[in-house]
């Protein structure tokens, strides 16, 4: 039992250190991105920052690890929890010969769509084309490079290294950042920005292949086969890859849909939209990954179901607390603030971002739910549900981004996360046995009344003071996080979360202090 304890105790440990420089990452991430967008914008224009999107997007349809990502994960993570290190290099052994496989698949793929560029995006210009093609074989030769090494997350996670994970990630961050300043403030234009994305992706793998080398005994063996461990990982990725699949005809194909329908513009705005809706996932998915060893450990226990719940209703309501504020605070300031920070062309993309964070309010606090379904091995169930969701998105984008560009793509989505959330959150009700009846009573409808409370008063104070400027945006941005905050700890927040911030506090302020 206090082997079992000190496990939870390092374990929770990692947890923290992970989201912590998780959000660090997250937040100089998103200060710069909103700071150098727009000038990079300027430098290369429109037109190639919607190619940009474009060709990002296009090769992301076919990067799909086919569930191996996560097979690496889970099995991983039970193979360490039973101290049964040598099916690890067995299975790793197995994986990545089937990575190899694929890769030459993707290469035999990426080299055909290449070919076809012209027909496919006849939307774009003569001149957009040919740019177009060389960023796609920059971006195309990375991923090629970097596919069969998409596992050194999943075996990081499987052995609780949640640190050195966002370490990674925020060193690449830092590094795309840097390099591609360095790069448009030298002239270089749109190759060298895609060019500095590769090579910051470069460095992290090696950064990551060192770590795994010095903090774990993995020896991956390539000698090892095993037709029933091959069958095992088979039949939980199987289902990963629909899963996806499906996840990537929503973001993914929707700037091949508006390159087909609409034209570079309208890929454009919705580069800008997504690019939003993608800052609140990411700060919602700090804590995604952290979480499976642990719920792979509860799962074993007696009353899973109720150990999970619990789980599921304190991380829930961290997380709706976070982007709660987040998207309250775009509802009330987004207009004003994309107008600042990209002009008045791009105030299309407000209404779009709006569109695309909506759902995200249900689904991204259940991420726990998520973890529980891969640490069960329900994905199946999953993928259903998914494949609903692509479907109705891809069916309606076609109609809707025809009449109505980046809106009707954007409506598409919005319909397509809403049938998501409520196919999901059946799984968990009816599959999982998780309460979701006592979940949404202690998560949405407890803190339902403080949100829109803040909302009304926000938008009250905009009526107020229409003014646009940043002096103004800065202060009524203030005023919305200040007003959020009084009213959560007035009405909202629980003792658990009133002593975690005391504590964050009191630890901040004594190293200021020191």
């Amino acid at each position: 039992m206090i082997h079992l304890g000190n496990i939870e105790n390092e374990s929770s440990k990692q947890i923290r250190l992970g989201a912590l420089i998780s959000y660090v990452g997250i937040l100089l991430n998103i200060v710069a991105g909103l700071l150098y967008t727009p000038w990079m914008i300027s430098q290369i224009g429109q037109t190639n920052f919607g190619l940009y999107t474009l060709a990002i997007s296009l090769i992301s349809i076919f990067l799909i690890d086919f569930g191996l990502g996560a097979a690496v994960s889970k099995f991983v993570s039970k193979y360490v929890s039973l101290k049964d290190f040598k099916s690890v290099d067995n299975m790793l052994g197995i994986t990545y010969k089937i990575y190899i496989i694929i890769d030459f698949v993707l290469l035999a793929s990426l080299i055909i769509v290449f070919f076809n560029l012209d027909i496919i995006y006849s939307e774009l210009t003569l001149a957009e084309l040919e740019r177009f093609e060389t960023v796609y074989i920059i971006v195309a030769g990375f991923s090629i490079v970097s596919f069969p090494f998409i596992t050194f997350n999943g075996i990081l996670t499987a052995y609780e290294k949640f640190m050195q994970i966002k370490m990674c990630d925020l060193i690449q961050k830092l590094l795309s950042i840097l390099l591609i300043v360095i790069a448009l403030l030298n002239g270089y234009g749109l190759y060298a920005l895609v060019l500095a994305n590769a090579f910051s992706g470069i460095v992290v793998i090696i950064i990551k292949y060192i770590i795994i080398k010095r903090a774990t005994t993995i020896n991956v063996n390539f000698k090892y086969n095993n037709k029933k461990m091959l069958k095992e990982i088979f039949s939980f990725s199987v289902w990963s890859t629909v899963v996806s699949i499906s996840q990537r005809l929503i973001f993914n194909i929707t700037p091949s849909i508006l390159g087909a329908v609409s034209g570079s513009v309208s890929i454009a705005l919705f580069g800008i939209a997504s690019a939003l809706e993608g800052y609140i996932y990411t700060i919602a998915s700090a804590l995604n990954g952290l979480f499976l060893p642990k719920v792979t450990r509860l799962i074993s226990r007696e009353n899973s179901s109720e150990n999970l719940l619990k789980l599921m209703i304190k991380v829930g309501r961290i997380q709706l607390l976070i982007i709660g504020l987040i998207i309250i605070g775009f509802i009330v300031l987004g207009r004003e603030f994309i107008i600042l920070w990209v002009g008045n062309e791009y105030i299309l993309s407000f209404y779009s971002a709006i569109l695309l964070i909506i759902p995200s309010i249900v689904y991204l606090p259940q991420q726990i739910g998520n973890t529980a379904i891969i640490a069960l091995n329900k994905i199946k169930l999953q993928a259903h549900v998914f494949i609903i969701m692509s479907v109705t998105n891809l069916m309606l984008s076609l109609v809707l981004s025809y009449f109505w560009g980046v809106l009707g793509a954007s409506i598409a989505i919005f319909i397509s996360y809403t049938i998501r959330n409520l196919g999901m959150n059946i799984i968990y009700h009816k599959i999982l046995n998780l309460n979701m009846v006592i979940y949404f009573k202690e998560c949405h409808f407890k803190l339902s009344f403080p949100m829109l409370l803040t909302l009304l008063l926000g938008l009250c104070m905009n009526l107020l003071f229409p003014q646009i400027s940043w002096g103004y945006f800065i202060v009524k941005g203030s005023c919305v996080v200040l007003i959020y905050f009084i009213i959560m700890w007035l009405i909202g927040m629980n003792s658990y979360e009133k002593t975690l911030i005391i504590n964050i506090m009191k630890k901040a302020f004594s190293k200021f202090v020191v």
